[in-house]
């Protein structure tokens, strides 16, 4: 063999070693996930539990449940912008942008604040079902639905004129929902570990499908584009159902304690708040039928609600730190773990 052919079997040699390097490292990025982690932590402090968080990318403002009144951050600094008061047992708070109006979940009274989103001041309640738990703005019909968990039924509120049109009822107890803003809404149904299909415009029951495997579902978020819910589940899986058909196609592995979940519609991402094991389950849509988890970061204890940025695509967490329980009772034979004074904080997970 000539020395020229050396040279060029050579160089050939050198080109295929650079490219299956390049190739192993493509795939160990690949393998290594979206790398979220814990970027900034916002401290809010003050006293009480939580429950939901949303976040309005466009106005720059995160809106926090605090068991008696809400808390308005900004996005971008966690920096305290406002306050609504009179919530007495808050859980969820809805945004209609194009009313100028938010509207809040009040589960121990049984009523709905509408307030105003440049103010932040309360202008009515409106009477709805018995604990009114998640709370969602329906933009296609302009009409927001409170998810009763004691009543078992949704109260449907006309958002421009804050009166009530009527009611639906369920058959079990209702946790999140989710729109699709064309006149498909669905509800997780806790208890009867089922999805029920709403139409939103008859205020009817359209379908319930069984979410076997998964129990005791709780967070639901939609891929508008592909027509997939994503359902956060007790028994620590996501349940991935067609939102058409009812057909759960996947059930990938999230961490324990979920109560919410969200999908990003540009990044194909759906993200599970664990509080259980203290995680954020990320998992990827590779294809309309073909989902597998991405990765796991650890957040902390009790984060189990959350919030996404549509923008950065930020994640945002709430949680703080626990005490013991106080002693059980007859009454309260399993109490909550205390919440330690000044502890609560946002944690904010990006790339």
């Amino acid at each position: 063999m000539s020395a020229k052919n050396i040279s060029a079997k050579g160089k050939f040699m050198r080109y295929w070693l650079s490219s299956l390097i390049v190739l192993i490292a493509a795939g160990t990025l690949a393998a290594a996930g979206p790398g979220y982690k814990v970027v900034k932590t916002y401290k809010v402090g003050g006293d009480g539990g939580w429950d939901y968080l949303t976040a309005d990318s466009a106005a720059r403002r995160l809106y926090i449940s605090r068991a008696t009144h809400v808390i308005v951050l900004d996005l971008d600094t966690g920096k305290t912008v406002g306050d609504i008061g009179d919530t007495p047992g808050v859980h969820g708070i809805a945004l209609a942008p194009e009313l100028g109006r938010g509207f809040v979940s009040n589960g121990h009274e049984g009523t709905v604040s509408i307030f105003d989103l440049k103010s932040l001041a309360t202008s009515s309640k409106v009477k709805v079902g018995d604990n009114p738990d998640a709370i969602l703005y329906d933009p296609a019909t302009k009409r927001v639905f409170t998810f009763n968990g004691r009543s078992q039924d949704s109260t449907v509120i006309d958002a421009e004129k804050g009166t009530v049109l009527g009611t639906i009822k369920l058959g079990g107890k209702p946790e999140f929902a989710a729109s699709d803003g064309q006149g498909g809404l669905w509800v997780n149904i806790e208890d009867k570990s089922e999805l029920v299909s709403i139409d939103p415009n008859k205020l009817e029951v359209k379908a319930k499908w069984p979410l076997a495997p998964c129990t005791e579902p709780s967070g639901l978020s939609l891929d508008k584009k592909n027509r997939r819910l994503f359902v956060g589940c007790d028994n620590k899986m996501m349940a991935v159902v067609n939102a058409d058909t009812g057909k759960v196609l996947a059930t990938p592995a999230i961490g324990d304690g979920v109560d919410a979940t969200e999908f990003d519609d540009e990044t194909g991402l759906a993200f599970a708040s664990c509080g259980g094991d203290g995680v954020l389950t990320v998992v990827k849509e590779e294809s309309p039928d073909k989902f597998s988890v991405a990765e796991t970061i650890p957040t902390q204890a009790g984060a189990r609600t959350l919030a996404l940025d549509s923008k950065t695509h930020n994640v945002f967490v709430v949680t703080a730190k626990f005490g013991p329980p106080p002693a059980a009772t007859s009454d309260n034979p399993h109490p909550r773990r205390s919440i330690q004074p000044d502890t609560f904080v946002v944690l904010v997970l990006g790339e």
